[in-house]
Formats: structure tokens, C-alpha cells, sequence
């Protein structure tokens, strides 16, 4: 980038809705943040980050707390939300989060949710009608929730008239005809069947690999370690670049202690190998990192400390609570 985040945050653009928070613009693309939650993510740090030591989060509580740790309760803090891009005259949403009236009787904390997140997209600007492309990182329970709505007792595309994109490597593990074990045991039961399938049958999906060029400006690469499929969307516009890196990281602290995953990475070592290699890339670049489940500033701007990193700075986003 090639300007200071304080300079880019005093630039934001003023939402008149206090359900979206503010928008920032890169190079030729505009980045909304649209929230469906904020809240608990009913985990303790030794449950969902199993790896991480006691100390690290009380060394790093300044900066934890309140966004991504309740020391009170000892829980974890999570956002879920849609990064929603405007490039090249397309409206483009990031993941889908959770989604409404869906059975998840193996992850209850995402069972039968009632949001108002469609409220939160119209108040950006867009109505389902509008979206153009849907980038799902992964596969995930929480980010292909509103993949689809309920129509009487039918799951059908929330966004009728996108290109719904999906890793083909996460397509085919999560695909139940398939039969493979995941380290979630059965907590993505049914999100195929009501969130990917109804999509793909529509003939809106388009199951890609390796790398697939959006436009001049956004481009989708593997970055496999969280799941097979995982992926990271590069925005490289101008003099700006930034990293949508969804679950690389879920927490802050795994910024500064990068060989910490949480509990749901299907392949540990990869997935740490990926975390190295792109917050290494997000430091060389300057690029801000936009991670699919930090509340607070939303997104940041990093350097390496030693063999890890640090935040430099938070980066674009009022905080949200």
C-alpha cells in the first residue's frame, strides 16, 4: 500500500446504517465489512486452540482483549461476516457466513439461527439480486450458510443470479458420497446437503483449483492446510494489495505465535507450512490481511518479529461489538 493505515482509515466512507461498518477503498476496489455475528465463540483458548499456552494469552492479553478473548468467562471471541468487494463493476461477496433456519444438530451454537444478515447486506447497498460472484474460501459450516435461504421447505440460491465459486478439492472431501473422515466428526453434517448442493444443482457453481483469475484486480490460489481446499483471495490494485485469508487465522494470536492452529485444521503441519508462507508474503507486500472471523478493526497490517509476526497496525475498520 502506499499509505499508512492511519491515513487509509481517516478515508473511510461513513455508512449511514449502524448495521454495516465502514468501507474502505484499494486501488480500484471497495471492501464493506457486513456482519451476521459477534460474540462468544463458546470455546475455551485450550479447547479451540489447542496448541497455544496458557502464557500466550495473558502475554498478549493487551491487544486480546476484549476482541478476540473474554478473560472474565476464559472464552474466545469470533466474528462472523461476508467481505463484500465492488471491482470492475461487479459485486462480490466473501464467504456467507452461518445462515438462517439451518439444522446443525452437531455444532448447536449455528443451529436454527434467526439474523438479520440480509438486513445488514441491504444496508450496504445490495440485495441478493445484485451479488455477481460468491467467493467461498472453504467449505465450512460458517462460511456457506447463506449459500442458500428457505423457501417454504426448500433450500434455494440466495443470490439467483451469481457464480458461486468453490474449491474443487473441498467440493469433493466434503461431498458425504465420498466418505472421508474429517477432524470434525459430524460437525458439518447436513451443511453440504442444504448450503453446496441446492447451489450446485441450480448449475451456478464453478469448482476451480490451483488458481482462478477473477478480474484484473482479485485473484483466488489454494492454500490448503485448514482444509484441502482452502483458499486465499488476493486484491492487487494499484499500489494497494491485501489478503482475504479466511480461516488461515482465526484469532490475533496466531499472528504473533503463527504455529498455533485451532482445533478444526484437518492438516496440522500444512496448515501451519500456509500460515508461514502468507503472512511472510502479507509482510513482503504490505498487504493488509483480512482473516473471515476477526471482530474488532476487522483487518491489519503486519511485520515479521524474529520467525513470527507482529501487528504493525489495525487497519480500515471501526470496531465492532
Amino acid at each position: 500500500m502506499d499509505q499508512h493505515p492511519e491515513q487509509v482509515t481517516q478515508q473511510v466512507t461513513q455508512q449511514l446504517s449502524p448495521r454495516v461498518t465502514q468501507q474502505i477503498t484499494l486501488g480500484d476496489v471497495t471492501v464493506t465489512r457486513v456482519k451476521e455475528f459477534y460474540g462468544s465463540a463458546r470455546m475455551d483458548p485450550g479447547t479451540f486452540f489447542p496448541d497455544s499456552l496458557d502464557n500466550s494469552w495473558t502475554e498478549h492479553r493487551d491487544w486480546l482483549v476484549p476482541d478476540f478473548w473474554n478473560p472474565r468467562t476464559d472464552e474466545c471471541q469470533t466474528a462472523i461476516q461476508s467481505w463484500l468487494l465492488r471491482s470492475e463493476g461487479r459485486t462480490i461477496l466473501v464467504d456467507t457466513g452461518v445462515g438462517n433456519h439451518k439444522d446443525r444438530p452437531y455444532a448447536p451454537v449455528w443451529s436454527r439461527l434467526d439474523t438479520d444478515y440480509l438486513d445488514n447486506l441491504a444496508a450496504a447497498g445490495v440485495r441478493p439480486e445484485d451479488v455477481d460472484i460468491v467467493v467461498n474460501t472453504h467449505l465450512h459450516i460458517d462460511h456457506v450458510g447463506w449459500n442458500t435461504r428457505l423457501d417454504g421447505r426448500t433450500w434455494v440460491p440466495t443470490f439467483p443470479n451469481a457464480t458461486y465459486l468453490m474449491p474443487r478439492r473441498d467440493f469433493d472431501f466434503w461431498d458425504p458420497a465420498n466418505g472421508n473422515k474429517s477432524v470434525l466428526g459430524r460437525g458439518n453434517q447436513n451443511v453440504f446437503e442444504d448450503s453446496v448442493t441446492p447451489v450446485h444443482q441450480a448449475g451456478l457453481t464453478q469448482l476451480w483449483d490451483g488458481s482462478y483469475r477473477i478480474d484484473k484486480n482479485l485473484r483466488l490460489d489454494l492454500a490448503p492446510g485448514h482444509t484441502p481446499g482452502s483458499s486465499v483471495l488476493t486484491l492487487e490494485s494499484g499500489a494497494d494489495q491485501a489478503l482475504f485469508v479466511g480461516d488461515l487465522v482465526h484469532t490475533a494470536l496466531q499472528i504473533a505465535e503463527p504455529e498455533t492452529n485451532s482445533c478444526f485444521c484437518e492438516d496440522p503441519v500444512r496448515s501451519r507450512a500456509t500460515r508461514h508462507e502468507l503472512l511472510g508474503r502479507a509482510c513482503e507486500n504490505n498487504a493488509l490481511v483480512f482473516p473471515a472471523h476477526f471482530g474488532g478493526h476487522g483487518a491489519a497490517e503486519i511485520v515479521r518479529d524474529g520467525s513470527k509476526f507482529a501487528i504493525k497496525e489495525w487497519a480500515g475498520f471501526s470496531r465492532i461489538s
